[in-house]
């Protein structure tokens, strides 16, 4: 556990708090956003509105992190902004405030992401990649066991008492903060000649950048123009027959699977290959969809969130270490804030897109094109050679 360094090991507390406390909402977002008036479509918007701010935004900051050789400020002001979004979902319930506030939350990811994800990539060697980052998101996804647990316990004494749990979040989300000032900005490099950066800097760097980035980021943004909101699988559970509970439960063991899987899975990519394990992962995501267009059975419902949960273990992290991997490691806050942003409004897209397909056609159709565009993304990756490193990414 030697390559765990403390930097990491902070970093995975910071994320934990801050999972802990959004994973508190994330589960019962949509049933509170059902209760106040939201429809589908709007729920849909919403989410895509949100996941479009973090897009615009990452790029930016991660560019602005890389030419300014700070790292932690962002980080620091990234999730200051997320934990004063929480309380900020209670205090009205119109919807335009409602924007604002998901649209803060989203703001506070689009700053910290790219240097967040830099410094972990600093910390870690090509042989190390994936156990760095899975270990992150095996820290980061407990989270989203121990908030929606919370959630879990509340509302058992508590039924429907949703704004409440908005203020609840705050705390963890504040501990976010506090350990974030643990955290040390290591010297840099800085061309002073550089020191600004166009607000549209992702598409700059798109152009700059290397053959094999954007072939690779060519494949994750067509499955991100697929992959909607976790929103959705929730909804189904519910519209299925699930009460609160149950939905919220189903959650949690997604996420415990999540957390279980993450780092492991991260120490099998390290030996089998990043491209292995990452087109295993559209394999199982591709399976869950197709399985929740035709489900209406509650433990059929754990097992495909028991293979949803391996999916993620296999691709979030996993994606970032490859990209690490192929970049110049001066750009690395850059290139994962520039994939990142574009994937935001890919998946802003894609979660407008499947609220009006639901909407028009009917769930079992949503999910159904969501699996068979997956399934043309795996044959995709499979043509993709196996990732060179860069010369600058062999230490």
């Amino acid at each position: 556990m030697k390559y765990i360094t403390r930097t990491v090991w902070i970093l995975s507390l910071v994320s934990l708090f801050t999972d802990t406390a959004s994973e508190m909402l994330y589960p019962i977002m949509p049933i509170y956003l059902k209760t106040i008036g939201f429809s589908i479509v709007l729920i849909g918007i919403l989410e895509g509105v949100a996941e479009a701010t973090a897009g615009l935004s990452k790029g930016y900051f991660g560019k602005l992190s890389d030419i300014s050789g700070k790292r932690v400020p962002f980080v620091q002001i990234g999730y200051a902004f997320s934990a004063v979004s929480k309380p900020m979902m209670a205090l009205f319930v119109y919807p335009l405030w409602i924007f604002f506030a998901r649209t803060i939350d989203r703001f506070g990811k689009g700053i910290r992401t790219g240097a967040r994800d830099a410094i972990l990539s600093d910390e870690a060697t090509t042989k190390t990649k994936g156990k760095v980052f899975g270990f992150h998101r095996s820290m980061d996804t407990l989270g989203a066991v121990i908030g929606p647990s919370l959630a879990l316990l509340y509302l058992y004494y508590f039924p429907q008492h949703y704004k409440t749990l908005f203020f609840i979040a705050f705390v963890p989300g504040l501990l976010a903060v506090a350990a974030s000032f643990f955290l040390k900005n290591k010297n840099a490099i800085v061309d002073k000649s550089k020191i600004s950066t166009p607000v549209f800097s992702l598409l700059k760097y798109w152009k700059e950048s290397p053959a094999a980035f954007r072939k690779l980021v060519n494949g994750l943004l067509f499955f991100a123009l697929f992959n909607s909101s976790d929103v959705f699988l929730l909804l189904q559970a519910k519209q299925s027959g699930l009460d609160d509970t149950m939905v919220i439960g189903v959650y949690i063991f997604y996420n415990l699977i999540y957390a279980m899987f993450a780092f492991p899975v991260g120490i099998i990519a390290d030996n089998l290959g990043l491209k292995t394990i990452f087109i295993t992962g559209l394999a199982l995501f591709a399976v869950v969809y197709f399985g929740m267009s035709v489900n209406t059975n509650l433990y059929f419902f754990f097992g495909l969130f028991f293979l949803y949960g391996i999916y993620a273990s296999a691709t979030e992290g996993i994606s970032k270490a490859w990209i690490s991997n192929i970049i110049d490691k001066k750009d690395t806050a850059t290139a994962i804030g520039t994939y990142s942003g574009l994937q935001s409004i890919c998946s802003m897209l894609a979660s407008s897109l499947t609220g009006l397909i639901w909407f028009q056609f009917g769930a079992s159709v949503a999910f159904i094109t969501t699996a068979t565009a997956t399934v043309f993304v795996i044959i995709y990756f499979l043509s993709i050679p196996k990732p060179a490193i860069t010369k600058n990414n062999q230490e």
